[in-house]
């Protein structure tokens, strides 16, 4: 039984399974039942669709049988302890995977004291099986991840928290962030990033498209608002001006290869424009599919224990 709450948590050969695995799986599909008479609990407290029905549908594929819980319908509401309620679940449960927006420290605690798979479907801070749904895109579109660089605009999220990290474990990508004054990544996250990569991570973090050098092999954007959550300033678009990829923001950066990505969803007309986001170089929808291969990989991996890329 092992956990994914945070990429943190693994060392470069295990996410470098993950994403192998995500990327073998959407090209070859999962022939065997790897999970088959496993049951998976999902517990999204916070709206979704994607990472949700990305994780049913990778369970049920696997073979695994799911039961969904909403924000009222565990007995969290009504003043059981989250040790407790994970002790319960371990009766019954492979696996929990947790949506919830909050701190991370809830799905630790609830990894002490289960005897389950905990997967973290996003936290308040990062957002993990989005990161290897966004290398298994870019591994599949060029072959490897060594040598690419990645740009990735706009808030620094959970989404871009956790690519940070994955680029400090992937020997040779490159990710640029870049991110409106106040808005950007964490210095406790870049500290991070440099403690995973051994000092040697290609990571940085700018607010000004010119010290981007170079082109890029992929522009990675999420819309501005993450979850929902309110910003304090309420003129904070103001902020963000600038940052919206089109066409002429694509035109600064790209090569003829440069391929586009989005977490999504999006806000059309806010973060990304409709030409980029339904032209020739997005691969948002190829993506999407992605967070389904990476949920089978890492579900697979929690509850099996096992590796086998083929």
């Amino acid at each position: 039984m092992r956990n994914l709450i945070s990429l943190t948590d693994l060392n470069s050969a295990e996410l470098e399974y993950l994403v192998a695995r995500a990327v073998y799986i959407g090209r070859d599909g999962a022939r065997a039942k790897s999970l088959a008479d496993r049951a998976v609990g999902l517990y999204f407290s916070k709206s979704s669709t994607r990472t949700r029905t990305s994780f049913w549908a990778g369970a049920a594929r696997l073979g695994a049988h799911t039961i969904a819980y909403g924000p009222d319908d565990l007995q969290l509401v009504t003043g059981e302890t989250l040790q407790d309620t994970a002790r319960v679940l371990s009766q019954y449960l492979d696996a929990l995977v947790v949506r919830t927006n909050g701190p991370i420290g809830d799905m630790r605690s609830l990894s002490a004291n289960a005897s389950l798979s905990v997967v973290n479907a996003l936290s308040e801070c990062e957002h993990p099986t989005q990161a290897i749904a966004d290398l298994a895109t870019i591994a599949e579109e060029f072959g490897s991840l060594a040598g690419r660089h990645v740009l990735c605009v706009g808030e620094g999220n959970s989404s871009a928290t956790a690519l940070a990290y994955a680029a400090a474990l992937t020997p040779g990508l490159r990710l640029t962030l870049l991110c409106p004054d106040g808005y950007g990544v964490p210095e406790n996250v870049l500290e991070t990033v440099e403690r995973l990569g051994a000092d040697c991570a290609q990571v940085a973090q700018y607010t000004d498209i010119n010290r981007v050098r170079g082109t890029v092999d992929a522009i990675y954007t999420s819309r501005w608002q993450t979850m929902g959550v309110p910003k304090e300033d309420a003129d904070w678009l103001r902020a963000f001006e600038g940052f919206r990829i089109d066409e002429e923001f694509v035109a600064k950066v790209a090569s003829p290869h440069t391929v586009f990505l989005h977490d999504l969803p999006a806000v059309r007309g806010q973060e990304v424009s409709d030409d980029v986001l339904d032209g020739a170089r997005s691969r948002a929808w190829r993506q999407a599919r992605h967070k389904m291969t990476a949920a089978m990989s890492v579900l697979e991996w929690c509850i099996t224990g096992t590796e086998h890329v083929h």
